[in-house]
């Protein structure tokens, strides 16, 4: 393994957020808050660290499949490590691992919290909140692709250790290109949501931080009563909007600005993703009535939390674990399958659901008519074996861990509802859970320490795809293996 090339990396990683964390500076420093010195003592932590890992000297300058997934699991970790320090040295979380848990998930852009009081928080830190899922949206890695140019041909590994979704591909020949783009069309939808969020009147800070969280699907909020604050149809229904549109795969905005609109709408997990939310919705709508009285009232916060769930964001205008049990049921089937592949969101994700199905549906043919031939088509093309294969792994390794947080938690002692959506609400980086403690008006501020580490693993776990976090696991084990074998023979 290129141990020297894994640090210069992470080193530029650290160098970068060094420099990202200068904007909640400046946001401080505009409100006049005390809180900037803060960001300014972890920016020149980050940088120190950073530019000494980045200086390693090393003439292999390569890295593989291996490498790339290990550095994609240290970058975030690291990256969460060190954002959690402006909270924790400010006071203002004064529990590391609290900060810690924050952090995880606003770059994971889970949205779980641990905070009581939200508006308890000072500008520049709700706006370093709040950028996390900005940043974190789209990918740490995928951003530093785009502003520092690799030429050892690694990028690819990286990409697709970080992207979500069973397969990766460039739009482009270059990916520090495809990597431009992505970012691109990024920043131009969230800068149109914080444009028509002004239009709705909500004040120029608060359209900007929420955009941010919206573009990331995170869904963390700057109110303790997260959008239902503004009371206003207007907003809801533009978070609405923009929710469904970051959780659209972005490689079809790319064919868009091609011209390419006939190629785009021809997505099969695009048609899932709007059937499955249109379905979902008029369900919900109608089993909501005799919660609102009126179909225009149920009708607008059962959009708004199938769109918040199933792009995982997790913002709340409602609780909904006061609905039916039936649309409970609803948002929690829409927890565990999550947005399309390539956008924002969470989630088990369409394409790998439609996939399972497909195979499913396959398997039974073969049951029936033991000599027939069926092909798994998905986006009109043969699904290769590989990511077949991959599919299969991943929905294993997903229960596998679901199930070992649910046996770790356990020991805690919560309720059964507790223990049992906390780690399925942080692998899908939804946010929210059900019940009580961490239901839409709850949070996690309760669980133990243990458990928050726990979590802050499923939370990593789900953003990057489970494997990486896995290899990491591995790596660890073999190095110390390895050092305990060497002690052995000494």
């Amino acid at each position: 393994m290129n141990r020297k090339m894994i640090c210069r990396i992470l080193g530029n990683i650290l160098i970068f957020e060094s420099i990202i964390m200068l904007l909640p500076f400046l946001v401080s420093i505009i409100y006049k808050e005390h809180t900037a010195i803060y960001f300014i003592i972890t920016s020149i932590i980050s940088f120190t660290i950073g530019y000494i890992l980045a200086h390693l000297k090393t003439e292999n300058k390569h890295i593989y499949a291996k490498e790339g997934f290990i550095v994609v699991a240290l970058s975030w970790i690291i990256v969460s490590l060190i954002g959690a320090l402006p909270f924790y040295i400010s006071g203002e979380i004064p529990n590391y691992v609290d900060a810690f848990f924050e952090t995880v998930s606003g770059f994971t852009t889970t949205g779980s919290s641990i905070l009581n009081n939200i508006e308890g928080l000072s500008k520049g830190m709700l706006f370093w909140r709040c950028f996390t899922h900005w940043i974190g949206g789209m990918g740490v890695l995928v951003f530093v692709l785009a502003l520092l140019p690799k030429s050892e041909g690694q990028d690819m590994f990286l990409m697709k250790a970080e992207v979500p979704g069973p397969v990766v591909g460039k739009l482009v020949s270059k990916v520090q290109m495809t990597a431009r783009i992505l970012y691109g069309i990024y920043a131009f939808l969230t800068l149109l949501e914080i444009i028509f969020l002004l239009l709705g009147h909500m004040p120029l800070f608060d359209s900007i931080v929420h955009a941010f969280s919206t573009a990331g699907t995170g869904g963390y909020a700057i109110k303790n009563n997260s959008i239902a604050y503004y009371n206003s149809y207007y907003i809801d229904m533009v978070i609405t909007v923009f929710m469904l549109l970051f959780g659209i795969n972005f490689n079809l905005y790319y064919l868009l600005t091609l011209k390419n609109v006939k190629q785009a709408f021809k997505s099969e997990e695009l048609r899932w993703y709007i059937l499955i939310i249109v379905v979902f919705t008029g369900i919900i709508t109608i089993n909501t009535l005799g919660v609102y009285g009126n179909v225009a009232q149920s009708f607008r916060y059962s959009v708004f939390q199938v769109a918040s769930i199933i792009t995982t964001t997790g913002f709340a205008t409602t609780d909904f674990g006061m609905w039916p049990m039936l649309s409970q049921i609803l948002i929690l089937l829409l927890m565990v399958v999550g947005a399309c592949a390539g956008s924002t969101g969470g989630g088990m994700k369409i394409s790998r659901i439609m996939i399972l199905i497909k195979s499913a549906k396959s398997s039974v043919k073969r049951m029936v008519s033991p000599r027939s031939v069926s092909t798994i088509n998905v986006e009109g093309k043969p699904v290769d074996k590989q990511v077949l294969d991959f599919a299969y792994s991943y929905f294993v390794v997903y229960a596998l861990i679901f199930f070992a947080s649910v046996l770790l938690l356990s020991f805690e002692n919560l309720d059964i509802v507790t223990t049992l959506t906390a780690p399925l609400t942080c692998l899908g980086n939804v946010g929210p859970g059900f019940g009580d403690l961490i239901g839409p008006v709850g949070n996690f501020a309760s669980l133990s320490n243990f458990s928050k580490i726990v979590l802050s693993f499923d939370m990593l776990a789900g953003r990057l795809e489970l494997f990486p976090m896995i290899l990491l696991c591995y790596s660890i084990k073999d190095c110390i293996g390895n050092s305990i074998k060497e002690a052995v023979k000494r």
